[in-house]
């Protein structure tokens, strides 16, 4: 065999081994130094979203492990190592993870859907997964809220995105509804009338839409007038009691009769009728 052939093989194998190698490395140390980046940058988002930093290291393990695998996993492909088995056992095993952690990746997704699709910001005060309060912090895996008796409340993403949201802030004004019960002897255009000048008397009722009063239905103590003035949602709870008492005190200076309720049997004997009216006990001045 001829020593020069031999010594050129050799030398051509050295050398593309030896490129692969030094492009194994090449791949490696960028790998690396991509994985670093990636961990970081996810640790970063995480950190501007308050999370707790016991987990914030045991995510960015997870992520640096799996990563860290793929990277090799590449590396040995690029050496023509066959790589089909083992890629299967680390799929499988994304399968399991992914199915044990489905509710918490379903948050996490859902509060990706809430960050980007804003439905509600910080402040706003909504009605969301069963909760009424205002917002205080939206994370991708919880929203944080304080309800109207002031307790700090923790709900799902996936909750709420997966049910009706409400939003009061939105809109510039919200309409309080309320409602007065008059007595059958009371004209309801004087009322109405009283009940308007009342409600241009109270702060924070907004002129435009004007409050509405009509009259609503009919019962056996009388009329019932719908009594619905508009207002931005921070007032809401000062105009929705300033209505109430507006009502009470001026039905009380008009000297409207107290409503009650009034009921007329007819009672047949052969060819005699009686009549009776009876009055129940007086009921509030409004509903």
């Amino acid at each position: 065999m001829d020593t020069n052939a031999i010594l050129d093989t050799t030398l051509a194998t050295l050398v593309h081994v030896g490129l692969m190698v030094v492009g194994a490395f090449v791949l490696l140390l960028v790998g690396r130094w991509l994985i670093a980046f990636a961990v970081h940058r996810i640790t970063a988002a995480f950190e501007k979203q308050r999370v707790d930093p016991t987990l914030l290291r045991y995510m960015g393990n997870i992520v640096s492990v799996i990563l860290n695998v793929a990277l090799i996993v590449a590396i040995l492909g690029y050496f023509g190592v066959e790589t089909t088995t083992f890629a299967a056992l680390l799929a499988a095993a994304g399968v399991a993870i992914g199915l044990a952690w489905s509710g918490l990746l379903a948050n996490f997704a859902a509060g990706g859907f809430l960050i980007v699709l804003r439905p509600f910001k910080v402040g706003d005060f909504v009605t969301v997964g069963g909760v009424t309060g205002t917002i205080k912090e939206i994370g991708l895996f919880v929203t944080s809220i304080n309800t109207l008796d002031n307790v700090f409340t923790i709900v799902g993403n996936n909750k709420i995105f997966s049910d009706t949201i409400q939003n009061f802030s939105t809109n510039p004004c919200r309409r309080v509804d309320l409602t007065a019960q008059l007595n059958h002897r009371v004209d309801h255009n004087i009322a109405i009338r009283i009940l308007q000048e009342r409600l241009a008397q109270i702060p924070n009722v907004a002129k435009d839409p004007a409050p509405c009063l009509e009259i609503l239905e009919f019962n056996l103590a009388g009329p019932v007038l719908a009594v619905r003035p508009y207002c931005h949602t921070d007032h809401y709870w000062q105009v929705y009691f300033d209505t109430n008492r507006a009502i009470r005190e001026s039905f009380g200076a008009a000297e409207f009769p107290a409503p009650d309720r009034h009921l007329v049997i007819h009672q047949g004997k052969e060819n005699n009728h009686a009549e009776a009216t009876v009055a129940s006990t007086a009921v509030p001045a409004h509903a």
